[in-house]
Order: C-alpha cells, then structure tokens, then sequence
C-alpha cells in the first residue's frame, strides 16, 4: 500500500493463493480509508493505486528486476531462513532483502548468504499506514550502500525511518515497550494501582506528549535544558529506577487479574471491533499530525 501510494509497482508473493486473495482485499479497503482520511497524496485515488498492487505465487518471477523485497513471513527463525535462501538464488546483485521482522537480528538468517549484504531488517509498525515509525537494523556485514537506500526509500515511502547502530536484542521500540510493560505489571502485582488506573496514566498523561515527543525532548522542556533537568531529578530516578525489582515473569495470578480486567471492558468477540476502532483513532491522529506539520511548514517560509 504505502509503496503503491509512493508509485511503485508492487507484486506480492505468497505460496497461498487464498493469501494473496486476502491481502488484495485488505489493501482495497485500507486504501479507501486512507482516501476518505485525505492520507493519499494530491492527485491519487485508491482505484488508481489498487492497480499498481498485482500478486504472483511464483517467487522468481515476482522479484526479477525488483529494487525492494519487503518480507513479511511469521517470527519463526527457520522460516526466515528458508525464505531468505530462496531470495538469494533468485536476486541479482542490486535488489535490498529486507526483512519484517520485530525481533530476529538480521544476522540470524543471513550469515551464510551470498547476498549478505543486501540485507537488513526494516521493522514497520502496525498498522504501518497511520504509524510511520520504521526501525533499521544493519546486521554486521549489511553495507552502506543497503543502509543508505533503504532509509531514503522509508522516507521517500512518507515513512519516519530510525537507525539502529548495531544489533541488540528487542530493536529500540521493543527495548522501550517492554520496559514501560514490565514496570506496569510490577505496579499492578505489587498492589500499588489497578489495571485501569495505569493504562489511564499512559493514555491521559505519558501519551499526550509522547504522541508528538519523546522522553528526552520532554526533559530538556521540563527544566532549563536537559543538563538542568538531570542536576534536579537525575538522583531521584536513579533511586527509584533502583527500588524496581528485576524482571517477573508474564504469568500467575497477575495474568488473570489483567485478563479479567481487560475482558470486562473488551470481551475477545469484540476485538476485532476495538481494533477497528483503534485504527479510525490512529488514522485521525496521523492527518491531524500531518496537518499540523503542514502548518509549522507554511510558518517557515
């Protein structure tokens, strides 16, 4: 969709053709939403775009003469390297493998490849056409050149594309959801608040700003500058930072009090429901963060 919107011809390869199917019609209706919100660029329709998205089940056909390959198989460690094994048969020297993936570090299932350093991992956010977010990760002999062009490509895409330096496990958007995860659910297992009440902390405090910046540019607003902000409050967060017990486990009675109070609000039949309603919610903020920037633009001319 996204590289459709940026008019690129796309072929998607499954070996289901009940998948293709499926991702054809996913795409006619996030592309008309995407029209309906004003997300496609001047001029575009989504009846056009649709046009530019064809499928193919044969592999070699699918990616002759392609720039790009974006994979998009499950996280399983050994299917990916299947599936990057029969990409490098099939690649020339030119074509980027990069991968979906938002946790394999791409050297798991590149080493041996002879087009090792085509590959990298690029990590999009789900739903990736409201969430612009892409995270980069080079693996150790992924070249400059790989590095280069796909982050151009990612913002040529209308995409917001971050670079990690090396490999770490847990990217950077992980390393920091799963810190936030892990000190809620101490919160909720030490008896301190309620389910309800941190998921409230995020929605009405933390994520206000974090919805348009990130905890280091909050600390340099919150004081006289970042320097200022760590000589007043650096001690403290170090010492509560300190009186946090190591990482529990996702499991036991914390488990069912999180289930019971998510399942109350949102039953398992009416997510499918609520994920919509969470995507038309992301759609609105990603035109009114568009909007936004578009007004800041005109400020500066």
């Amino acid at each position: 969709m996204l590289f459709a919107r940026a008019e690129y011809n796309v072929v998607l390869n499954d070996i289901s053709d009940q998948q293709l199917q499926g991702a054809l019609d996913a795409i006619h209706h996030q592309l008309g939403n995407m029209e309906r919100e004003g997300l496609l660029r001047e001029g575009q329709t989504a009846a056009n775009l649709e046009k530019q998205v064809t499928i193919s089940s044969d592999l070699q056909g699918a990616v002759s003469g392609a720039l790009y390959v974006q994979e998009c198989t499950p996280e399983v460690l050994d299917l990916k390297r299947l599936v990057f094994k029969k990409l490098d048969q099939v690649v020339d020297d030119v074509t980027i493998l990069a991968s979906s993936t938002s946790c394999i570090v791409p050297s798991l299932f590149t080493e041996d490849l002879k087009h090792r350093a085509q590959c990298i991992v690029a990590h999009p956010i789900n739903p990736p056409h409201y969430i612009p977010l892409v995270e980069i990760i080079p693996a150790p002999w992924t070249n400059e050149a790989t590095m280069k062009f796909t982050v151009d490509l990612m913002k040529e895409l209308g995409q917001k594309p971050i670079s990690a330096k090396k490999e770490v496990n847990g990217f950077i958007l992980n390393r920091l959801q799963y810190a936030l995860i892990m000190e809620a659910w101490r919160l909720v297992e030490d008896g301190i608040a309620s389910p309800e009440d941190v998921d409230t902390a995020v929605v009405e405090g933390l994520g206000m700003r974090y919805s348009f910046m990130g905890p280091f540019e909050t600390i340099h607003l919150n004081a006289n500058g970042v320097e200022d902000y760590c000589h007043r409050y650096g001690a403290n967060i170090t010492t509560v930072c300190e009186s946090e017990a190591p990482p529990r486990p996702l499991s036991g009675p914390t488990l069912e009090t999180l289930s019971a109070s998510l399942c109350s609000k949102i039953p398992l039949e009416k997510l499918e429901e609520r994920r919509k309603w969470r995507d038309a919610r992301l759609g609105a903020l990603a035109a009114h963060k568009r909007d936004m920037e578009e007004r800041v633009d005109k400020t500066k001319q």
